[in-house]
């Protein structure tokens, strides 16, 4: 086995990997995929921060858009929430697209947003109710979660800040 080498983090495929719920009674898993499907090469002996350059280069040129995927729970047995072990199959459920996500242009202020990050604390929870994480897996993440995140913090002498506030 080997892990495939990314050029970038805007040109790979993400998944939710665990359950989280889509309204009262329906669970679904989610993936993000990049709507330009290019691909760069990854450069031959990168620099430890090659993903972070190949974010702010491709940013600082264009928009990035990614298409929001939703797979829906059909088959509890096939497709459980308790195990997320268990790749549901896409057979049973082809993911649907159900939303843009578009990145703006931009430029890196590097120093404030690395500042902006250490504050931050992110974690499958800051969801709606709605659609809060599901399953084992999700409940001892959102435990981790929070004593890590608080860990972090104290070490490093910042105050907590959650994704939503201005401040």
């Amino acid at each position: 086995m080997y892990a495939r080498t990314h050029s970038s983090p805007l040109e790979a495929r993400y998944w939710s990997c665990t359950p989280c719920l889509l309204g009262e009674g329906q669970a679904m898993q989610y993936s993000v995929v990049p709507r330009d499907g290019a691909r760069t090469r990854a450069p031959w002996n990168p620099p430890d921060d090659y993903l972070q350059e190949a974010l702010a280069r491709k940013l600082r040129e264009q928009d990035v858009i990614f298409d929001f995927l939703v797979q829906v729970q059909t088959d509890p047995h096939r497709m459980p929430i308790e195990n997320a072990s268990v790749v549901w199959p896409e057979r049973l459920s082809p993911f649907v697209p159900v939303a843009t996500l578009r990145l703006p242009r931009q430029e890196f202020d590097a120093t404030r947003q690395f500042a902006l990050a250490d504050r931050l604390s992110f974690n499958p929870w800051h969801a709606l109710p709605e659609h809060r994480p599901l399953g084992n897996q999700n409940r001892a993440r959102r435990a981790i979660y929070l004593c890590l995140s608080g860990l972090r913090q104290s070490m490093n002498g910042t105050l907590h800040e959650d994704p939503g506030d201005d401040g």
